[in-house]
């Protein structure tokens, strides 16, 4: 938060500024939202409204509509009124303009989401970051665990009693603990995170259909009843789809359609740079736009299939701002690639007929363009 704040003769009628709200605890008050900060400047009075659009913890703009008792120190308010959404940002995480927007859009009516992206393009990233651009619980959970309908939910245990005898006990999963949670607390939002969606049968994910529609309810096996999904629980799912990943399953539409889909896809170079110079302010822009470089050739590749993950060009980085690589960088960046970038790929870099061996020749022929001088 600022460490300024605002005074009386700042906020006149008619100014308008950033405000997140909860409710307000005062249940007399006549007022149901509640916030002491506009634009992250604390307020002299305590902001109140009653709009009807406003949605506690999501972030919006409203416009100051009147200052009662202004000229008492202990006393009074500052009334607002809604003016429409916040500006959507989130820290250190690029996304198509169009994207970004139908995802404020779907945060804001509360829809599922589903990111459907190639591998290590920053779909987990982009959950992270929205849980606390908007406050919200970061609830994650990998369903590449999942077997059964209820493995969602709970999960079946052995352990040893007091006695050496083996006892069977449920262990709650994430979700499960996080549902409950909300419950509890209705003035916390709760981001639940299901990645790999299609890396768990098409018969356990139906277990998911009730709590992902209008129904809103999930069952609980430890209870041996139906439990609701409040309203204060927002859904996010992430999926790889694409011949070069093994272990997944298809959705089908019925699935699909409890979700807003979102594609995401790879960083445009000049962003990924941007990235990566943040991360490893030790190397040159040149060594970085190298990396870069290489890695988009790799991605429109059609014999490729267009994967290396943001994780792969980080990785490289990392090797390359070492002391033990950094004093002679250029020189150490073909070996680096090597191994960070056809290591990804089945076969081996020097055999051509291999997908190693054809990241290997992009790589060849990406830093020739580039003057990098590589040894035999």
């Amino acid at each position: 938060m600022s460490g300024r704040k605002w005074t009386l003769d700042d906020l006149q009628l008619g100014t308008t500024a950033e405000a997140t709200f909860w409710n307000n605890p005062i249940g007399d008050s006549g007022f149901r939202w509640r916030t002491t900060t506009l634009d992250d400047r604390r307020t002299p009075k305590v902001v109140l409204s009653n709009d009807d659009r406003i949605i506690p913890g999501v972030p919006c703009m409203v416009r100051v509509t009147a200052i009662r008792k202004p000229e008492r120190d202990d006393r009074g308010i500052i009334e607002v009124e809604y003016v429409g959404p916040a500006p959507f940002r989130l820290e250190g995480v690029y996304l198509d303009p169009i994207v970004s927007k139908k995802l404020q859009v779907a945060l804001e009516s509360g829809l599922n989401i589903l990111l459907d992206g190639p591998q290590g393009c920053g779909k987990t990233v982009l959950a992270r970051s929205i849980a606390d651009a908007l406050g919200m619980e970061f609830v994650f959970f990998n369903c590449g665990a999942v077997v059964e309908a209820t493995d969602f939910f709970a999960t079946i245990q052995v352990r040893a009693s007091s006695t050496g005898a083996p006892v069977t006990d449920f262990v709650k999963t994430e979700v499960l603990i996080a549902l409950e949670h909300a419950g509890n607390h209705p003035e916390r939002r709760y981001l639940v995170f299901l990645d790999e969606l299609n890396r768990c049968q098409e018969t356990a994910r139906n277990a998911l259909m009730p709590a992902l529609d209008s129904t809103r309810r999930v069952y609980h096996p430890i209870e041996n009843t139906f439990i609701p999904i409040p309203n204060n629980v927002q859904f996010i799912a992430a999926v790889n789809r694409g011949r070069e990943f093994s272990g997944t399953f298809g959705i089908d539409a019925a699935q699909l359609d409890r979700f807003a889909p979102l594609q995401m896809t790879y960083l445009p170079p000049a962003e990924e740079e941007a990235l990566l110079a943040r991360r490893h302010e030790q190397l040159s822009k040149a060594i970085i736009g190298h990396v870069v470089a290489v890695a988009h050739a790799v991605r429109n590749s059609p014999e490729l299939g267009g994967t290396l993950s943001v994780r792969a060009t980080d990785e490289a980085c990392t090797f390359l701002a070492h002391p033990l690589f950094c004093g002679a960088a250029e020189r150490n960046l073909p070996e680096i690639l090597r191994s960070s970038f056809c290591g990804r790929f089945s076969g081996r870099w020097d055999d051509v007929t291999s997908d190693a061996g054809a990241v290997w020749s992009v790589v060849l022929r990406v830093l020739a363009e580039r003057r990098v001088t590589v040894d035999d």
